[in-house]
């Protein structure tokens, strides 16, 4: 049975810009109720906040000020979601960085803030909690399918990405929480990741940021907005566990993930 978005309460991470933000706007377009934006961008934040308010109407969404590897202000985010709206039903880890010249804190943000995020989320969604179930979207990208030598970094956070979710999303711990868990890997997206990466390539390698330049120019950009109406379906019938692509923008595939077993042997 399909999950019904309307009159649903959501909470963004990274929702002030790029594919965040146009995941608020989508959701919003399906019924949603609210849409709560946690971003470390305050700037552009009441700015997201300012254009929602003038397309959706009055109390539509609340930017939180969030930077998200600090837990308590996460967490801050989804009580302040609460106390206001009385309810948290989708939850959208999407805050994340590709900078693989500043490793340490990409690990934390696309790897660690994720972790709470979801976890955060099972508390204050899990049946077993005393919540109602809901669901989660981690981002991941088509980085987390296959390796890249340009950034193995990134590309190694976006991998943990489908496999933590994945675990997190099966069975055992659906049946307990109600929360379905679900990954989405966009292609390439034209946001403002893709420069950030080339003003902070891996820094071991000379070469490595032309290759990295190069590499970019060849591939075709989706805009986001491709990537949040994929959003929205992927939320609506994806079972938990299930990883999705959307690249293209085409209509996001569910890929099968093969088990060890299934793996070819050389």
């Amino acid at each position: 049975m399909a999950f019904v978005l309307k009159s649903k309460i959501s909470l963004i991470t990274g929702g002030a810009t790029g594919i965040g933000f146009c995941s608020v706007k989508e959701l919003l377009r399906n019924g949603v109720k609210a849409v709560t934006i946690a971003d470390i961008d305050e700037k552009r934040g009441q700015e997201a906040l300012n254009e929602i308010t003038k397309e959706f109407g009055p109390n539509r969404a609340l930017f939180i000020k969030t930077d998200v590897t600090k837990t308590d202000q996460l967490e801050a985010a989804f009580q302040e979601t609460i106390n206001k709206w009385k309810a948290v039903d989708v939850v959208i880890n999407n805050a994340a960085i590709m900078n693989d010249g500043q490793r340490q804190l990409e690990i934390s943000l696309n790897c660690g803030a994720l972790v709470e995020g979801s976890f955060l989320a099972l508390k204050y969604m899990g049946k077993d909690k005393g919540g109602k179930g809901g669901v989660i979207v981690n981002m991941a990208s088509i980085a987390g399918l296959k390796p890249a030598d340009v950034l193995p970094v990134y590309c190694a956070t976006k991998h943990f990405v489908v496999a933590f979710s994945r675990s997190l999303g099966l069975p055992y711990h659906y049946d307990r929480t109600g929360v379905r868990v679900l990954t989405l890997c966009p292609g390439a997206t034209n946001t403002n990741l893709l420069p950030e990466s080339l003003q902070h390539p891996l820094n071991y390698s000379k070469e490595i940021g032309e290759r990295l330049d190069i590499a970019l120019k060849n591939i075709p950009l989706q805009e986001p907005e491709y990537v949040a109406q994929a959003m929205a379906t992927v939320i609506t019938k994806g079972e938990s566990g299930s990883v999705w692509v959307a690249e293209d923008s085409k209509p996001p595939y569910q890929v099968h993930i093969p088990d060890r077993e299934e793996l070819p042997r050389k």
